[in-house]
């Protein structure tokens, strides 16, 4: 049974970092994509980052969307079966339900886009408030 499992989510003050961990079981990472997309109130879901698998060699592919380029950093530990979202210099427009997901065929991940992705975690709440 494959699960994801993200965590680290809270509270931070605008200018403030977090680290979102996304633990996966029951699968093999190097066979997947593995994307974080947020989702705000009142807004649609949305690509923050994504990691390539890396069985094909594409592990050193990475897509970041615009608004969190310089700012947030995606890695994988694949020995821990875990993928990191570092996020950096956070604003309140980055308050978001932050979600995992794997991409196993395909590779609309590395675009930012959720259609394709296969398995989802239930998120983790980042709030950037003062």
């Amino acid at each position: 049974q494959v699960q994801v499992a993200e965590s680290g989510g809270g509270l931070v003050q605008p200018g403030g970092s977090l680290r979102l961990s996304c633990v996966l079981s029951g699968l093999t990472i190097e066979y997947y994509n593995i994307g974080w997309f947020r989702q705000a109130p009142g807004k649609e879901r949305e690509g923050v980052s994504c990691i390539g698998r890396s069985i094909d060699g594409s592990d050193g592919s990475t897509y970041y969307a615009d608004s969190v380029k310089d700012r947030f950093t995606i890695s994988v530990d694949n020995a821990k079966n875990t993928v990191y979202l570092q996020m950096n210099s956070l604003n309140p427009e980055d308050t978001a339900v932050y979600y995992c997901a794997t991409e196993y065929y395909g590779s609309g991940c590395l675009r930012g886009d959720y259609n394709g992705m296969d398995y989802w975690g239930k998120g983790t709440l980042v709030t950037v408030s003062s």
